[in-house]
């Protein structure tokens, strides 16, 4: 006769197996990919329409259904039941199974279009791409393109698992509002807007020009490009709204909300890569590495990422303009003597922030008044030999090397198809520009932190833990330090898996540094 032991543990220390309902909707959902990657296989279908409705609606039905089974069937509270114990959500064999698949379609999306099945020199589409021509005609009465075919699926992620996220989350209503919200934003304004624009406007479009109301520099890298700059001007009032728009949210409306709300506003309420790494990646926040060597390669590798990307664009502007001040209102030599002083102030504030930002004394001050220097040197050198080119490199190589490696490999390839290795921000975190440009102002010049009640922690490390950007908020609840840190995308889930209720996302008007430096611990001071 067998012998049975029951664990006394309080939580089930057994790995729990999915319900027969949960199987089943699984199921749907994995039918409804098989359809695409039929498609994607060469399959032909002979009603499109209706096999892309079966393909779409069963992913939908699929994993909206599954997603109402496994929380709202549940008490609302924190939901990361078993996380470390299934494949998918902590690198197991299915992980690197999803790794290799979502990489190898951003390779083909990005570099062999063909394979999805596009049409070449006026030929029809075929395979996946043409799967989707019946949508693409309803909204825009053109065939699908490999862009729209992702825009679809990537849309459709974001409201499926935004679902998802949302029943998930249900107890906080700051999660459930700013997932709203990124659903919102990507489906109308990253989305819908920009494809019924372009079909409205089919026949009186000279040449094409970026419709997404919420992307903008340095995210948006093309937008000073010359072909960019021709396709807004000769589209008449639409695209001068988009050119106005694109400057006024560089320079006016980004800074004015950073230092707000931090960079919350935009990495966690607006931007589609967010939306898609909070949702659809969102069963992989908790991979993302939390040591000090992360933490030191993540501040090199995504401010020199801004760095590129400002040399790029300082390059490219540089080489459109001439020194004939009858055909351009803006020649050369203005342009290189206004961007030098600007740099130069922008050293000079540094200099005189240093002292009232200890950060600034160390290597960050170092690095950024060194860098700006070299560029400033670069550029009156340049000015004065009367070189054609801002940093004696081609601005068309430039442009193509940032577009090929940070365009294409890094924010798509790495970015996405990492979610199930290294965590569901990886881009944000360790390459994207914007991301690394708003944290500068709101590490230094912004009301937002993250407040602590240190007393109240018990140091059981969710919010370490489910960070997506890899930092350690247990440290610095442990202390009672405030987290004033650059790559915090403010995105809350700290304090929604906090039993204790120790974090609180506030906006204030004090002193933010010097009440984030006061530690609660004599002797010890924490700096980034």
């Amino acid at each position: 006769m067998s012998q049975v032991y029951k664990s006394l543990s309080i939580a089930n220390p057994d790995t729990l197996s999915w319900s027969p309902l949960q199987k089943l909707t699984s199921a749907i959902g994995i039918a409804g990919l098989t359809i695409l990657i039929a498609a994607t296989f060469g399959v032909t279908f002979p009603n499109a329409t209706a096999w892309l409705i079966a393909s779409l609606g069963l992913m939908t039905v699929g994993v909206v259904s599954f997603s109402y089974v496994t929380y709202l069937q549940q008490p609302a509270g924190i939901k990361n039941n078993n996380i470390w114990h299934d494949r998918i959500s902590s690198r197991g064999i299915s992980a690197w199974v999803a790794g290799v698949a979502i990489t190898a379609f951003y390779i083909v999306l990005y570099q062999y279009p063909q394979v999805l099945g596009l049409g070449s020199d006026g030929a029809a589409n075929t395979g996946l791409v043409a799967l989707f021509d019946p949508l693409s005609q309803w909204i825009k009465g053109v065939p699908a393109s490999q862009w729209f075919v992702y825009g679809t699926l990537y849309t459709l992620a974001i409201i499926i698992f935004g679902i998802r996220y949302i029943w998930k989350y249900r107890h906080n209503k700051y999660q459930v509002l700013r997932t709203i919200s990124v659903m919102f934003f990507q489906t109308g304004f990253a989305f819908l807007i920009p494809e019924l624009m372009e079909g409205l406007n089919k026949s009186t479009y000279n040449k094409w020009f970026d419709k997404d109301m919420k992307n903008m520099w340095p995210l948006d890298y093309d937008f000073f490009f010359d072909w960019h700059w021709e396709g807004m001007i000769s589209n008449g009032s639409i695209g001068l709204f988009m050119l106005i728009l694109g400057i006024a949210m560089i320079f006016f409306i980004s800074p004015l909300l950073t230092y707000l709300y931090g960079k919350r506003w935009y990495c966690s309420w607006v931007c589609g890569c967010g939306g898609l790494a909070e949702t659809a990646g969102d069963p992989f926040r908790q991979l993302s590495d939390k040591s000090l060597k992360a933490w030191k390669i993540e501040r090199w590798v995504i401010h020199l990422v801004l760095v590129f990307v400002t040399i790029m664009t300082i390059a490219v502007l540089y080489t459109q303009m001439g020194n004939n001040p009858e055909q351009y209102w803006l020649t050369r030599d203005m342009f290189a003597i206004g961007i030098s002083i600007l740099l130069l102030g922008v050293i000079g504030l540094v200099y005189y922030l240093k002292d009232k930002h200890p950060d600034l004394q160390q290597d960050a001050g170092k690095i950024i008044m060194g860098v700006l220097a070299v560029i400033v040197a670069i550029l009156l050198i340049n000015y004065f030999i009367g070189s054609g080119n801002a940093f004696f490199i081609d601005a068309y190589s430039l442009r193509s090397a940032y577009g090929f490696y940070i365009g294409a490999i890094f924010s798509g390839i790495i970015g996405v198809g990492f979610y199930p290795l290294m965590g569901s921000r990886v881009w944000c975190r360790y390459g994207c520009p914007m991301a690394g440009l708003l944290g500068l102002q709101q590490k230094f010049f912004s009301r937002f932190r993250i407040t602590t009640n240190g007393g109240q922690c018990i140091s059981c490390g969710n919010c370490s833990t489910y960070c997506e950007m890899g930092i350690d908020v247990r440290s610095y609840a442990q202390k009672g330090q405030n987290i004033v840190r650059a790559s915090c995308v403010g995105c809350g889930v700290c304090a929604a898996v906090c039993p204790r209720g120790v974090l609180r996302l506030e906006n204030g008007s004090d002193d933010i540094y010097e009440k984030t430096l006061d530690i609660r611990v004599d002797g010890v001071r924490l700096s980034e």
